[in-house]
């Protein structure tokens, strides 16, 4: 959930369509919530809202295990303490992959996590 390894959330339509976007911060608030920046992923967001089953997936940059994090998505936060939590990691990010006039941080949208499943391994 560092960001070092680009994470991807796969959303549908409301009418069955699939969509994947990456996406640059997977950060965790709780033991049940994580929450996506929102920079690029418009369609997504516009699938989420309608269809609020989501899957994302990460890597951890050490060991190269994927994990498999099926969310529901809650609310989006434009403003407060982890907003801007995540809006200083994305700056970050993006000092060092030369993108701070790309990455703009849109909103911190919510998810409770209903499942966790470690996919595959890196042999």
């Amino acid at each position: 959930m560092e960001g070092i390894v680009p994470s991807f959330i796969v959303t549908c339509s409301e009418d069955g369509m699939p969509n994947i976007s990456y996406i640059s911060q997977v950060f965790y608030v709780d033991d049940q919530h994580v929450a996506i920046s929102h920079q690029f992923f418009n369609k997504s967001v516009k699938n989420f809202q309608k269809n609020p089953q989501v899957c994302v997936c990460i890597v951890n940059p050490d060991d190269g295990i994927m994990w498999k994090l099926d969310l529901h998505h809650s609310h989006g936060e434009t403003d407060g303490p982890l907003f801007n939590k995540m809006n200083a990691q994305l700056e970050a990010i993006a000092t060092m992959t030369g993108m701070e006039d790309v990455f703009k941080l849109k909103a911190a949208e919510i998810f409770t996590v209903l499942s966790i499943e470690q996919v595959g391994s890196p042999d």
